[in-house]
């Protein structure tokens, strides 16, 4: 029996998808996993095109993209932007605060006042 081998970077073939799955490596702020996740999408439409969209040396975005690459935040930005994302920023869903009897109570309250 052959095996094939699995490449994630097949499965990252519309724009969506790739979004998706950079947003998610963001969402978990593990920094290899977006270094990883950029490189998976890189790799998806193109290494050599994707170094030359960032005005990069193809090298040396293999080597910061790679398994041992800590990118500068710079690189980081140039290769988001040649890939034709937007790195945004949102707030960390906050836990809703319960309301307790008395709060509702108290709210019941000021309403047959208001009333």
């Amino acid at each position: 029996m052959k095996s094939t081998t699995f490449d994630a970077a097949e499965y990252l073939d519309t724009p969506g998808r790739q979004a998706d799955y950079l947003a998610l490596a963001l969402e978990g702020g593990d920094p290899d996993e977006v270094r990883d996740a950029l490189s998976l999408i890189a790799r998806a439409r193109g290494m050599a095109e994707i170094a030359s969209a960032a005005h990069l040396n193809r090298e040396s975005l293999y080597r910061a993209l790679g398994e041992n690459g800590n990118p500068e935040f710079a690189t980081v930005l140039k290769v988001i932007n040649a890939l034709g994302l937007r790195l945004t920023a949102a707030p960390i869903d906050q836990p809703r605060k319960r309301r307790t009897p008395a709060r509702k109570a108290g709210t019941a309250a000021r309403k047959r006042k208001a009333a």
